[in-house]
């Protein structure tokens, strides 16, 4: 790092009437060097990731500690820190840029280089184990060698299936196998993490990830239960419909309390799909291609006035499963790359012909257009990301909800013109599978969990009581068998991807679920003069020109700021509430003409 301290050192003590000039050359050399790291590490990150190797993963490291060598180095560092102190005789844009360094830098503080290594080893070490381990949906013989080796898509595919609640049972049970292996490690990590964070200056990990919202981590919680608690009238009454629905669907006693974590569809109960009869998508994309299913979601951002994909995206991204037979792991979670901070821009999927990936796919174009908006010389390397985070997943988010619009699927050729519409079932299945269920597992379950293991360094002993207590205040969903709040050796919430590849920040979710129906609720009200609930924003250069106008600014603006001219308000769940709000007066009356 002699290079960069010299090259720091060079342009950190400019005379005051050259500020402005100065400092730019500080940040146009930071970008240079910053976008070469940059590139080897993503890249490096990418073949861990779509080929789990030992290789591939030592690679990985080594490019992630020449990331952080040069991001944290301490003078650089003190540089950046100079300049912002002298932010009057600096421009806005010049001002944020000093502003990504600095909390870039707070993950890898460069006077702590071996800790930073330790941590950056341990993430990929931990990593790999997800990427690697293979489930068993059949019987093990006497050494552990499993008859029927499975993908977590398989798991996913029996918990969304099967009406057997023993069998049920089985596949849950086995798809929390993993967090044996990570218990130990999340506990190494988490120290390791906020060791780093807390050099640095922040409260922990947690506070440290929270600060790029301007936020404490105090304040980040206070804004979510808030959140959560818009949201809890309709959320208790979805809850009281939807234990009803369960146990008749597997013949069982209605619980009075929390729903069986095994009897919902997904592995972690943030989605509760399946429950609503009539509306079904799937049928209708069986006979697709899964090639089509990306093909369609390009065409979407197309119609309203965006590039086609570059080449480059066909020809490196890793978009379906890996073919039977082949021992090649790959990441099971759906991700978007902008492996350059330029052009080359992949997604690492595992599409298969469903309306899952369907909406999925959509979602992650939307992180993809996002990339090639704003790749543009206004705005600078350090600010090529999101107004923040949340808008990133919010932008994928309102591609989601736009996809499943009965005009845009009828647009698409999806469903038949015929089809009749259940505004109510197509509500009521958007609750249960998009929103409602989800909105108290992020604002509370990761978020609160997280909070508790980073902030209050939860003691890894209590990793599984802990998660199962935060399941339980927030959610309304159980443990099938309490023997296992006191087995110290698991740790169910060690099983969620984004706690070991993803941390402290799964409130970005919850945000981005209240930026969407903002968005959603603008495009279609103002721009389309359509319903909410049922509009197409396919071939609208408009609705495609007002997406874009956000897209391009990177980070060169405070979100707040690009969410109040976009949408005249605040972030607010007024939009979500209103949405909804004809589904919560409606399950008021179902679920009193049930008792």
């Amino acid at each position: 790092m002699l290079t960069l301290a010299l090259f720091a050192l060079a342009v950190s003590t400019p005379e005051a009437s050259a500020a402005e000039a100065d400092v730019q050359a500080f940040l146009d050399g930071y970008d240079s060097l910053y976008q070469r790291l940059y590139t080897l590490d993503a890249n490096a990150s990418w073949d861990a990731a779509t080929d789990v190797s030992p290789l591939n993963e030592g690679r990985a490291t080594a490019a992630s500690q020449a990331t952080a060598a040069f991001i944290g180095d301490p003078v650089l560092i003190a540089s950046a820190r100079a300049w912002k102190a002298r932010a009057a005789e600096l421009t806005p844009l010049q001002v944020r840029q000093l502003d990504a360094i600095l909390f870039d830098a707070g993950a890898a503080p460069g006077d702590q280089t071996p800790l930073v290594n330790a941590r950056l080893a341990a993430e990929t070490r931990l990593r790999g184990v997800q990427d690697a381990f293979e489930y068993c949906l059949g019987e093990r013989d006497a050494v552990g060698v499993c008859a029927k080796p499975a993908r977590a898509n398989d798991i996913d595919e029996r918990l969304r299936e099967s009406v057997d609640p023993a069998e049920r049972l089985r596949v849950w049970t086995e798809a929390k196998r993993i967090g044996v292996p990570l218990r130990t490690g999340l506990a190494d990590l988490r120290d390791l993490r906020n060791d780093v964070a807390r050099k640095s200056g922040y409260s922990s990990y947690f506070g440290y990830m929270v600060s790029e919202y301007g936020m404490t981590a105090d304040e980040m919680m206070t804004l979510l239960d808030g959140l959560n608690r818009d949201m809890a009238p309709l959320y208790k009454e979805l809850h009281i419909w939807t234990r009803r629905k369960l146990a008749a669907k597997y013949g069982q006693p209605v619980p009075t309390g929390d729903i069986p974590a095994h009897w919902l569809p997904n592995r972690w109960g943030q989605e509760w799909g399946g429950l609503v009869d009539g509306v079904d998508l799937d049928p209708y994309f069986k006979d697709r291609k899964p090639e089509w299913t990306t093909q369609a979601a390009e065409q979407f951002y197309v119609s309203m006035g965006f590039p086609k994909l570059p080449p480059v995206f066909w020809e490196k991204s890793d978009l379906f499963p890996v073919p039977e037979g082949q021992s090649r792991h790959k990441n099971s979670h759906a991700s978007a790359w902008h492996l350059d901070l330029a052009t080359d821009i992949r997604s690492l999927m595992s599409i298969e012909p469903n309306a899952e990936w369907f909406g999925t796919a959509h979602h992650e174009l939307g992180h993809i257009y996002y990339y090639v908006s704003y790749t543009r010389p206004e705005v600078p390397l350090t600010l090529r990301r999101g107004a923040n985070r949340a808008f990133h997943e919010g932008i994928g988010e309102l591609a989601n909800v736009a996809a499943f619009q009965p005009a845009y699927l009828k647009q698409m050729g999806i469903l038949p013109k015929a089809y009749k519409v259940d505004p109510t079932k197509q509500l009521l299945k958007e609750a249960l599978e998009q929103t409602v269920a989800f909105v108290p597992f992020a604002t509370g379950t990761m978020s609160r969990f997280e909070y508790e293991l980073y902030e209050k360094n939860l003691p890894a002993d209590q990793f599984q009581t802990k998660w199962w207590s935060i399941v339980s205040q927030y959610q309304g969903i159980g443990v099938p068998d309490p023997s296992r709040l006191t087995d110290p050796t698991l740790c169910d919430g060690c099983t969620k991807t984004h706690i070991i590849d993803d941390p402290a920040g799964y409130y970005d979710y919850a945000l981005a679920t209240v930026l969407k129906y903002q968005l959603h609720e603008h495009i279609a009200t103002n721009i389309l003069k359509e319903d909410p609930h049922n509009c197409n924003y396919y071939g609208n250069k408009e609705v495609g020109a007002f997406i874009k106008d956000i897209l391009e600014k990177g980070a060169t603006e405070d979100w707040r700021d690009v969410l109040k001219n976009a949408t005249g308000e605040p972030l607010s769940t007024r939009a979500m509430v209103a949405h909804f709000e004809p589904l919560r007066k409606w399950l008021v009356q179902e679920n009193k003409k049930a008792k």
